[in-house]
């Protein structure tokens, strides 16, 4: 985890957050699948609750109801959620 000294003012995102076609994926996790809940989707990554840490920088693949799979690698590790940038951006 990286931390933090201040919480953030402002909304810094470059793009709008939201809710995916399921509110459920499957992220590939060091050979093993498990279904983890997505909290919010953008065409260039998501926020998923998992309760396992993974490395910052590890790519994951991670499917999605309405996107197939796709390539994501860890940005950022949380309290249980995790936020992941696409390989590609998806539309």
């Amino acid at each position: 985890m990286i931390p933090r000294a201040e919480k953030r003012a402002i909304d810094e995102r470059g793009e709008a957050r939201y809710a995916s076609v399921s509110s459920t994926g499957v992220l590939e996790f060091r050979g093993r699948k498990h279904v983890v809940r997505l909290v919010n989707v953008s065409p260039s990554g998501a926020m998923v609750i998992f309760p396992h840490t993974p490395n910052i920088g590890e790519r994951l693949p991670l499917q999605i109801l309405d996107r197939g799979v796709v390539s994501a690698q860890v940005r950022w590790v949380r309290d249980g959620r995790i936020g992941l940038s696409f390989a590609a951006r998806a539309e």
